[in-house]
């Protein structure tokens, strides 16, 4: 499979329509965006452009893909797409931003048929990205500065989990389990022990949960992670330290009630000793059951389905409309599905204090004057230039850049920003109407 036909048909349909009735090559600007955040969200993350600029340079059609088309597409779309290389301009906003209702997160600029058959890659890519980024985002807040491992990846499709890894890691999480995630991005690998390994070491006279624990210290040194939980907690606490000793790196508690379960292992940890051995727990945690462990003696999370599952990264919402045809802005009038014509730009405005206020989006090239006492950032960067990706821009640039950004952004939004309770966006979303209007 190529990145080519990861297409929509009716991309390719409208395109032989335009081709054939002279409007193909007509200047256009598509823009992304999402009309409104998912239910009880306050802001969302952006994440995933690394991933569709890459795309982008690749985005061609073979010969043998081309003749599998040719069932439904006349000769001249054909050969249209026999040359096909994305000339034209990407902007937007660059990954790790905070975005909210109306933000041009991202616009490309170029000729109908080359923006046309874009739609389903931008969308695809953005919308899982950014999904996973701000669920991510939002539990990394609600850890409050405790590591957080990314352990999706058996819980959804095999290379969905590499992406999620990647998106989940620039959103704040430590590092992933995935190896693959590590090898393409960059992302740290990280992770503890299975249940089986501890059911291995059966024999006819019962479990032996101390030669397992014997074993994987053995292989992997005192650093490593127990898992503590797979009998009796407390027992399987007495035999992590009876095998390691007190300078074992962490024991693992995977079920129960993890809060209380983790007070009860510290006070027996200490009392054995091991005062410096950490807790590190998993288990169906979400952004709520984290912020209910803040209180506890909790070292580390370890997050799987909530974080790569539509239960904890509900869609972004984001669609890929035409705003813009010769430079005359366009704009859908459907209820509940609008949008603002033209191509914009976007800024936002913050206090002295650095807490942001407003977002404000106006049309490219007309940024609004500051108001007294506010600053102002502009938030659309270069991303592709004549179908050239922007230094900076590959999936693996600087991930650590991004995720300094997601936490300057979290820290810039007011206090009730980052509330886990449904409520209005976090800021508000202004947008300037054109000079020509």
């Amino acid at each position: 499979m190529t990145v080519a036909l990861l297409t929509d048909k009716y991309e390719l349909t409208m395109l032989a329509a335009a081709l054939r009735d002279g409007t193909a090559h007509r200047r256009t600007t598509f823009e992304v965006f999402a009309r409104r955040l998912p239910e009880g969200r306050r802001y969302g993350v952006v994440a995933g452009t690394g991933r569709f600029v890459e795309a982008l340079a690749q985005f061609s059609f073979s010969p043998q893909e081309l003749t599998g088309l040719s069932e439904f597409l006349d000769p001249a779309t054909l050969d249209y797409l026999t040359n096909y290389r994305f000339s034209g301009d990407v902007d937007g906003y660059a990954e790790g931003e905070l975005y909210f209702p109306g933000s041009p997160v991202l616009s490309v600029h170029g000729t109908f048929a080359e923006c046309v058959v874009l739609e389903t890659l931008v969308l695809s890519i953005l919308n899982h990205d950014t999904a996973i980024a701000s669920a991510a985002a939002r539990m990394t807040s609600a850890a409050h500065g405790r590591p957080m491992i990314e352990m999706g990846s058996r819980r959804t499709h095999e290379l969905a989990a590499v992406a999620a890894a990647r998106a989940a890691y620039l959103a704040g999480f430590t590092g992933s389990s995935n190896l693959a995630a590590q090898q393409r991005y960059g992302v740290p690998a990280l992770g503890t022990a299975a249940h089986a390994y501890t059911l291995l070491h059966t024999t006819e006279s019962g479990p032996d949960e101390q030669a397992a624990f014997r074993g994987q210290v053995a292989a992997l040194s005192v650093d490593t992670t127990l898992l503590v939980d797979t009998y009796d907690i407390t027992t399987g606490v007495a035999n992590a330290i009876a095998a390691a000793g007190p300078q074992l790196g962490a024991v693992r508690i995977d079920s129960g009630d993890l809060g209380v379960l983790a007070r009860q292992v510290r006070q027996q940890l200490d009392d054995l000793g091991a005062t410096g051995t950490q807790i590190v727990v998993s288990g169906d945690l979400d952004e709520f059951a984290i912020a209910a462990l803040r209180a506890e003696p909790v070292d580390s999370y370890g997050v799987g389905t909530s974080v790569v599952t539509g239960s904890g990264a509900p869609t972004a919402g984001m669609v890929y409309k035409l705003v813009e045809v010769d430079g005359i802005p366009v704009a859908k009038r459907s209820s509940r599905k609008e949008s603002h014509g033209g191509r914009k730009q976007a800024l936002r405005l913050a206090k002295a204090s650095g807490t942001i206020v407003e977002e404000v989006v106006y049309p490219h090239g007309q940024a609004p004057s500051e108001p007294s006492g506010l600053t102002a950032r502009r938030l659309t960067v270069p991303l592709v230039t004549d179908g050239v990706p922007a230094e900076g821009h590959h999936p693996c640039a600087d991930l650590t850049t991004a995720r300094r950004r997601v936490a300057a952004g979290l820290h810039s939004l007011p206090w009730d920003g980052l509330k886990l309770s449904r409520g209005e966006p976090a800021i508000p979303t202004r947008v300037v109407a054109s000079a020509q209007t």
